[in-house]
């Protein structure tokens, strides 16, 4: 065959180019789902139960009717069937959902009812006139339930318990140990655009304006349940207001507001409001974490045994696996990560940004830190003692790993070599309590399946198109600047399509595999394209090119250049003109070697460095600085990347100081269903922020060497502001988020 490829690293990777879609968005042009309003829309509003658990008796369906606007009423009486079985799970991603199939409530804010208005105002009048009548019963919700189950999955079919070496004579072989326990809670992952969906039917034919990060696949799942050949969906989702994992899966809202435009033959927009966003739309799982470390003289570790008992719903089986944290990261002589579950009166948790690895690792640093104080060490260096060569357990050596780097660059950019080890022994200026503390981040690099297609225009311009899913990590960028490389062509002359499912499938937005996965299948579609156009230069007796098959070629600037001699070239368009001037259309799809996939442990690394000041006397916290080195394999956009990198420390300082759902236990609902109770960081409460590159050359991982970063500043975020309030003020807090009364109990 003949060696014509693209230039593998060209000129637009590596580029910290502006976002191609900012425009768009801060301009207010960028049509996100709910924006469309097609002619004769009905508006939805789904009812949220206003119990944990019990039955709806009542519906006062006459007054709600009996409002001007309102068209149409579903409840479980008249509820629209279903092809597909919504309590069935038929493919990887599906979770069991309420479509009103019965009267039973499971958790609050379930859907219990469906209103269709000519207006939104009309539809919100109907749902409240409604009036849905309960007979409540008594709910479970936190961890503490009798309800219990091993878990046979530990998230996205991971195994539950994973076990690696002699864990009996890990224990009784360590001369000291820890045994700890952390709490973390429910999270709820508020993306800016809540979930919606406007759907129209035109026959049998279904169009859906919905903002998902799986394109093509969620067009897969909504045809098995509607009972339609997955083909005759078309879905658009050009932009997201964010995801976080939860636009992934399909939802029960969106499938009622589906059915209803089918029942009534017109277009119907449901838009969720904030306070429904806690409820059907997944969430992190609490989590009671037990963690016990053994050590031996050297300071090294005999045994990293990690407990987690999270919280699941009453109906599904989803379980935070945050465990698996203590699967990858520090060498030990047995390791060994279990799940348990307790069923509790609320919607079944799913994937949230760092699923199971941000819970995981809130406790794993924390406890990394208690262990080294308890035998006088430095963090920084306890962590480095018991530094892994080869994964753990398995003994794979990583596809690359520049931890070691991240460490030195960290630390030395912070200042961490003035760090004293005791704590209470810095002081600012004000009299502030100063505590500085670290955390290592660690998350897996997977890779997933995907597709893309890349146009050579005869004038000289490229196409590149896939099913992609921007909801602001920055991939209608960092894939145009792939492609282009993939073209060899400069990315102002390459136009650049994704966002709907009748592109090829560019895999799912998740799991921080999005940039590998489509921009894989976007590399090699290019390749694709560049072998075809070589191929008819090589074959063309009056091309400069002629008969360079032995020697190959490479695309470079709109040209293809001979490898050895760049004195023999061609530009694209004369070639492609002398050819016909038809176009030249490559294919590609992602993929990563099975060879290597099976030899090598492949992961993102990092360490993060806090530094917090607490007040002596009324002990409010304040994270004032955070520096974070990360090594994650080639990166396409330094300024996305980067962005990533400091949202996921952002969320860690969420994680860590702010955010949680609170139940009254009594009635099992969110009392802080909303942005004024559930707190999240402001810009007031981010101070200094650095992020640091680290290079990292990965032959391994994928043909772009590029793994993700979407999620891992989030885990070493956590424990190292943790470690560092321990810092400040003398004081271990192993319940998530520290708040101000557990420092003063602590004094």
């Amino acid at each position: 065959m003949l060696d014509a490829r693209p230039t593998r690293f060209g000129s637009n990777s590596g580029q910290p180019m502006t976002r191609r879609d900012g425009i768009a968005k801060v301009t207010g042009t960028a049509t996100f789902a709910a924006d469309n309003n097609p002619e004769g829309l009905l508006h939805a509003v789904y009812v949220p139960a206003a119990i944990a658990r019990g039955r709806v008796v009542k519906y006062d369906t006459a007054a709600a009717m009996a409002h001007p606007g309102v068209v149409r009423i579903y409840t479980p009486e008249n509820a629209l069937p279903m092809a597909g079985d919504p309590e069935a799970k038929p493919f990887m991603f599906a979770f069991r959902f309420d479509a009103l199939q019965n009267d039973v409530v499971r958790y609050a804010n379930q859907p219990v009812a469906l209103v269709l208005g000519d207006t939104l105002e009309a539809a919100n009048e109907g749902a409240r006139l409604l009036n849905p009548q309960y007979a409540a019963e008594s709910p479970m919700v936190g961890l503490d339930g009798d309800d219990r189950f091993e878990g046979d999955g530990g998230g996205f079919g991971r195994a539950g318990a994973t076990v690696h070496g002699d864990t009996e004579a890990g224990h009784a072989a360590a001369t000291q140990a820890v045994d700890l326990t952390y709490e973390t809670p429910e999270h709820y992952h508020n993306a800016m655009e809540t979930h919606a969906v406007v759907a129209r039917w035109d026959g049998d034919k279904l169009e859906l304006d919905l903002p998902t990060q799986a394109i093509v696949m969620s067009r897969g799942a909504y045809g098995y349940y509607l009972g339609i050949p997955p083909e005759d969906i078309t879905i658009r989702s050009p932009y997201l207001g964010g995801g976080f994992g939860s636009k992934a899966m399909v939802q029960g809202p969106q499938v009622l507001a589906i059915l209803a435009a089918r029942d009534l033959g017109r277009p119907v927009k449901l838009m969720l409001r904030r306070d429904q966003m806690f409820g059907p739309t997944g969430h992190r799982g609490a989590t009671r974490q037990r963690l016990r470390i053994g050590i031996d003289d050297d300071g090294r570790m005999t045994i990293l045994d990690h407990e987690t008992l999270a919280t699941t719903s009453a109906f599904d089986d989803f379980i935070e696996p945050a465990s698996n944290a203590s699967q990858g990261l520090y060498a030990a002589g047995a390791l060994r990560s279990v799940h348990t579950a307790v069923r509790a009166n609320i919607g079944t948790p799913g994937p949230v940004r760092a699923p199971g690895e941000a819970s995981g690792s809130a406790a794993l640093e924390s406890a990394m830190d208690e262990m080294a104080e308890k035998i006088g060490m430095d963090p920084l260096e306890f962590r480095l003692r018991n530094y892994a060569e080869t994964e753990p357990g398995t003994g794979r050596p990583y596809s690359s790993k520049a931890l070691r780097d991240c460490y030195e660059q960290g630390a030395a950019r912070f200042g961490w070599a003035r760090r004293p080890l005791k704590p209470r022994q810095m002081l600012d200026d004000d009299g502030m309590l100063v505590g500085w503390g670290m955390g290592t981040a660690l998350f897996a690099a997977p890779m997933f399946a995907a597709e893309g297609r890349a146009t050579l225009r005869p004038d000289g311009t490229g196409l590149i198109e896939t099913a992609a899913a921007d909801m602001g990590q920055g991939a209608w960028t960092a894939l145009a600047q792939i492609g282009a490389d993939a073209l060899g062509l400069p990315i102002e002359k390459v136009e650049f399509r994704s966002g709907t499912s009748d592109l090829p499938d560019g895999g799912v937005a998740g799991g921080s595999g999005h940039t590998a996965t489509a921009g894989g299948a976007l590399h090699a579609a290019g390749g694709d394209a560049i072998r075809q156009l070589a191929e008819i230069a090589a074959a063309d007796p009056a091309s400069p090119l002629f008969g360079t098959g032995n020697t190959g070629v490479v695309a470079r600037d709109g040209r293809l250049y001979a490898r050895e001699d760049d004195s023999r070239s061609e530009a694209f368009t004369d070639i492609i003109a002398r050819a016909g001037g038809a176009a030249v259309v490559g294919t590609g799809k992602a993929s990563r070697s099975p060879e290597d996939a099976a030899a090598h442990a492949m992961y993102s690394h990092g360490a993060v460095f806090a530094e917090v000041k607490v007040d002596p006397d009324l002990y409010q916290m304040r994270v004032t600085r955070l520096v974070g080195a990360f090594a994650a394999g080639r990166i396409i956009n330094p300024r996305l990347a980067e962005s990533q990198l400091m949202g996921g420390m952002i969320w860690g300082i969420s994680f860590a100081l702010h955010e949680a759902a609170v139940f009254d236990h009594r009635t099992g609902r969110i009392v802080n269903g909303d942005f004024a109770g559930y707190h999240i960081p402001v810009n007031a409460d981010v101070h200094g922020l650095e992020v640091i590159t680290v290079h990292e050359d990965d032959p391994h991982v994928n043909a772009l060497g590029v793994k993700g970063v979407g999620e891992i500043g989030i885990t070493g975020t956590v424990g190292a502001i943790a470690n560092a309030i321990w810092h400040a003020t003398g004081t271990r807090v192993r319940r998530f988020p520290i708040r101000i009364e557990d420092l003063l109990a602590g004094q």
